[in-house]
């Protein structure tokens, strides 16, 4: 059998969640086929110094029934919950791999240049109980098995359960895997998948630990002649995967992180909802940003709290540790209430990431992204028809005006209006960051350079806004504070509006420079 691209969506559920989709009935707008369940034994080789793991690959032997089937993955990592690896599979003899009969030739050519003569050793097993059901979308034809797997992974004494639904798109339409799942209630609380089998069991093996944390961006890889929709759906599965994956992170850990890569990526979701705005249908872009708005407010206020113990707090009261009437500062009450109001936002969010708006927005996030919403109605650009030098011309142009207006004045900005500037300069990043990839390297990266130095003054001067808030936040805490408390939060502030004005003044020159810079999409 020759080499094939796969198209899965992975997700992890409890075995609760598991039974229920076991039963579940078809969903509108779809048919399903009777389920069928069978025991599954995979065995996954690589050589002595991982090689294959290495480069992405996976080579398992798995027994189905009486058969032996041998599979070669190439590409095996999972962004957005998405998999998307080359595959080529052969029936073997028995429980070992045979590379001679792999058909393909770049499959097998690669193999073989991976092992590089070295032998192949078992390095781990997956034991599943599988049930397989066929969902067919009744609109077009497109198929897709859902595979719900329950069972182990052993590497020599260490094991690891697994319960893992997967589905897999085999015939039509990719956005079908996401408009199913959104409707398949059992999955409204499952988290995406980051890790496949394969990674699962290499990890096991190695005894490493892979506990959720912080997801940062990854910046798509796009082209100045390639068309607008594959470009944009590389650059809404990198807002899937670092949304996804920082749900996971907030909910398994304190990690300030966390809260703060969840913000950064609902708002790069938001901003390229924003960019992308003539190419989608209205109704479809105001609905999503106005789910990813909600979820970016209360992820915004535990990264606030965050920001204002660590960054606006702590430095000032290290400073004020040092002066001679410490003793008039309770700085430890001061902590205690922010920590107090920080503890329930926290909680909040958690609440609300464990509910079904993160998956809802999610789903419809990965059938927006393989043409589900785009614009019909011919009054926009084309996303086959458009390329993405043409389009990322005009959005930044378009971007860095509605910056420039409101810089223009700085000197003349209230704090609404500051807080204004700073929110377009940063869509004016993002939109620089999804884009920069189809420009020359060298242009672009002093212009981001000094785009990123002048928003993170402008945050500075925000987070002392927020210093101008803890009065308010004893206050509900506690009705009479003692005065040493109060007395710390004025100092604090104090501290942070001297520095603001000179941080000011460091903006303002900041934006001297990068108004003289070349905007390196000109010309």
């Amino acid at each position: 059998m020759g080499a094939k691209r796969e198209v899965e969506l992975k997700l992890e559920l409890a075995k609760a969640g598991q039974q229920k989709l076991k039963g579940a009935p078809a969903p509108d707008g779809f048919a399903v086929e009777p389920a069928v369940t069978r025991a599954l034994r995979s065995i996954y080789f690589d050589t002595p110094d991982r090689a294959l793991r290495k480069a992405k690959w996976s080579l398992r032997v798995r027994r189905i029934g009486r058969k032996w089937v041998q599979t070669v993955k190439a590409g095996t990592g999972v962004t957005g919950g998405m998999s998307r690896p080359r595959e080529a599979e052969v029936e073997v003899a028995g429980p070992a791999p045979d590379l001679t009969l792999i058909l393909e030739p770049l499959m097998r050519e690669g193999l073989w240049q991976l092992i590089d003569g070295q032998p192949l050793e078992p390095i781990f097993e997956t034991a599943m109980r599988r049930t397989i059901r066929i969902f067919t979308r009744e609109s077009d034809g497109s198929t897709i098995e859902m595979a719900l797997d329950a069972g182990e992974i052993v590497a020599g004494e260490r094991r690891q359960p697994l319960f893992e639904a997967e589905l897999e798109l085999k015939s039509g339409d990719p956005a079908a895997l996401f408009v199913l799942a959104g409707r398949l209630p059992a999955l409204a609380n499952a988290r995406f998948s980051r890790l496949s089998k394969a990674g699962r069991g290499y990890a096991l093996a190695a005894d490493e630990r892979h506990e959720a944390g912080p997801v940062n961006a990854t910046e798509a890889s796009l082209a100045a002649d390639m068309a607008m929709g594959p470009a944009f759906r590389a650059i809404l599965l990198s807002c899937m995967d670092q949304i996804a994956g920082n749900r996971d992170a907030v909910l398994d850990s304190d990690d300030p992180e966390g809260p703060h890569q969840l913000r950064v990526g609902l708002r790069r979701l938001r901003s390229a909802l924003k960019v992308h705005h003539p190419l989608l249908d209205p109704d479809t872009r105001r609905d999503l940003d106005a789910a990813a708005r909600d979820l970016a407010l209360a992820a915004g206020e535990l990264r606030d709290l965050d920001v204002l113990v660590e960054e606006i707090v702590e430095p000032a009261m290290a400073v004020a540790r040092l002066g001679p009437d410490t003793a008039l500062l309770d700085d430890d009450g001061l902590a205690r209430n922010v920590e107090t109001a920080r503890l329930a936002a926290r909680r909040a969010l958690r609440e609300q990431l464990s509910g079904p708006a993160v998956n809802e927005l999610l789903f419809r996030l990965g059938a927006l992204a393989y043409g589900t919403g785009w614009r019909n109605d011919g009054d926009g650009p084309s996303a086959a028809a458009t390329t993405v030098g043409a389009f990322a011309v005009e959005a930044l142009e378009k971007r860095w005006k509605s910056a420039a207006r409101l810089a223009v004045r700085m000197d003349e900005l209230t704090l609404e209006e500051r807080h204004d500037l700073r929110k377009e300069l940063k869509k004016l990043r993002y939109a620089v960051e999804f884009f920069r990839s189809a420009f020359s390297a060298r242009k672009a990266k002093p212009f981001l350079a000094r785009l990123k130095a002048l928003q993170d003054v402008f945050g500075y001067l925000n987070d002392v806004v927020m210093a101008g808030k803890l009065a308010g936040m004893i206050a509900a805490v506690d009705a009479k504070p003692p005065v040493e408390t109060t007395l710390a939060a004025g100092f604090v502030l104090g501290w942070h509006e001297a520095r603001a004005a000179h941080a000011f003044e460091n903006a303002r020159t900041l934006w001297d420079e990068t108004k003289r810079a070349r905007r390196f999409w000109r010309g």
